[in-house]
């Protein structure tokens, strides 16, 4: 094998130690998350940054253990879909590892004919009541009488077993819902804390600022960091001067993000008023994070260092990362190959593997790999071949020391602050421009058809109506932007 990691197959393999997965296919992910809980049962485990409310391990698993007694006693049962929609709290893993530990099936997206269960904590009509079969309050969840074991396996949990249905960001075309097993997430974790492990580095303290809803802040950051024994911070929304308040008040080690916010602490003076001392460490993901932003960043943390990664839903969050502990950095790359982890980069024409330096469209496979695709097999066949290896529809290459370059999509879309959005109807053609904030801004040349009435006002008022692009703590799209035009066909 070369240094580069790649093999006379035409597969790329990770150069860092092997990963040992747990052998017991009778294991779910909350009897795993909580193996090693009685170690640090009094350490910080989930800590509110808005209300500085803390749980501890003992405290966080006897919670959970309350909260899947209080869902079976509601009639919930192995294979149920439970949807969560919610904001980032330390009631989310509660919720979340409360369903998963009986058997049912976490979603953050309601699918039509799925059993739902609506968890409140304040007794206020948000839907239409007389839709909704019954109202179970939280606190009633939580405080329920009687528990259920975490560490035996009552339910009958398999490995394999469906856990998570995520939908994936819709890049390629609709949105679908990604399966991901047990196995699935025990294995990303693994492979997420692996430099972490092998450093023997503990005590962490981690923010999650990103939503727990998506597959970076669920299974990169909530999930992966509390089974090795690290606390989470959670905030409910994007503030960049509340994110630094949080810092320096919970003395936050680990920061992991997505580049718009990299933007902010690079560029904002506020950075400058906290003491930020304790961090040591600023990730980022979801996109791609160019080398100058990362050097103008770690200027402004001269003690932390600016990594980078790459994953996707399909792949649990996880394919590739930077080492922080083995320097120095290759600014640009996004790191080698997660332990476990193979890949190769095929031609787009040939469809044959490509050696370092060439680029083609990146190919992964592994244990954290997903089992595919939500009552869609034709999306699931077109994306794992019949060798394993999953499609990312990413562009990219592998450099001589085995860094991975993600360049570009196969098909492109628009990617607006890790959104992505469909297209105006009639638009025939759109230019997307990079942009430092929002990743991808879109300047689109609008055709008229013949004997259409449409004026330019007409379409800066359909942009303006669309309330999709709108979130809070977002800036709405430049709607007088003057490269938008209104042009007849000639």
């Amino acid at each position: 094998m070369e240094k580069s990691g790649y093999g006379r197959d035409g597969v790329y393999r990770s150069l860092r130690p092997p990963l040992f997965l747990p052998k017991d296919p009778n294991l779910s992910m909350v009897s795993f998350l909580f193996r090693n809980a009685s170690s640090f049962a009094d350490k910080p485990a989930l800590i509110d940054s808005h209300t500085g409310k803390t749980l501890t391990f003992a405290q966080f698993k006897s919670m959970v253990s309350r909260v899947s007694h209080g869902l079976l006693q509601l009639g919930l049962k192995k294979n149920d879909v439970v949807l969560i929609y919610a904001p980032n709290s330390i009631q989310y893993p509660l919720s979340f590892f409360g369903i998963v530990a009986i058997g049912a099936v976490a979603t953050t997206v309601k699918d039509f004919g799925l059993p739902v269960v609506l968890l409140g904590t304040e007794k206020k009509s948000v839907l239409p009541i007389g839709r909704i079969p019954s109202i179970t309050l939280f606190s009633e969840l939580v405080n329920s009488e009687g528990s259920v074991s975490l560490d035996s396996n009552r339910n009958g949990i398999k490995q394999n077993d469906t856990a998570v249905l995520l939908y994936s960001s819709g890049t390629t075309g609709t949105s679908k819902g990604v399966i991901l097993s047990h196995r699935n997430f025990i294995a990303a974790s693994l492979m997420v804390t692996a430099d972490q492990e092998l450093a023997g580095e503990m005590n962490n303290v981690f923010l999650c600022v990103l939503p727990m809803f998506h597959v970076f802040g669920l299974a990169v950051i909530m999930f992966s960091q509390l089974q090795r024994g690290n606390a989470i911070v959670s905030m409910s929304k994007f503030d960049l001067e509340m994110i630094l308040k949080t810092v320096e008040k919970y003395r936050i080690t680990h920061m992991w993000v997505v580049p718009p916010i990299i933007l902010g602490l690079a560029k904002s003076s506020m950075v400058k008023k906290y003491n930020l001392s304790s961090l040591k460490q600023i990730g980022s993901g979801a996109a791609p994070l160019g080398r100058e932003l990362m050097q103008e960043c770690a200027k402004n943390f001269p003690q932390a260092v600016v990594v980078q990664g790459y994953g996707m839903t399909e792949t649990c969050g996880i394919v590739s990362i930077e080492n922080p502990y083995a320097g120095p950095r290759h600014s640009g790359s996004a790191g080698t190959l997660a332990p476990g982890v193979e890949s190769q980069i095929v031609s787009v024409d040939k469809l044959k593997p490509l050696p370092p330096g060439q680029l083609g469209e990146i190919c992964v496979r592994g244990p954290n790999m997903m089992q595919g695709y939500f009552n869609n097999p034709q999306a699931t066949k077109l994306t794992i071949d019949k060798q394993g290896w999953v499609h990312t529809g990413d562009l990219g290459y592998f450099d001589d020391d085995g860094q991975l370059y993600v360049v570009d999509r196969i098909k492109e879309l628009i990617k607006y602050k890790d959104c992505c959005f469909d297209f105006l109807p009639g638009v025939l053609a759109g230019i997307l421009f990079p942009d430092a904030e929002a990743g991808e801004v879109p300047i689109a040349y609008v055709v008229r058809a013949p004997n259409s009435s449409l004026t330019e006002e007409d379409v800066k008022k359909y942009i303006a109506d669309q309330n999709h692009m709108k979130d809070e703590g977002r800036k709405d799209p430049p709607i007088n932007c003057p490269y938008v035009k209104a042009s007849e066909c000639k």
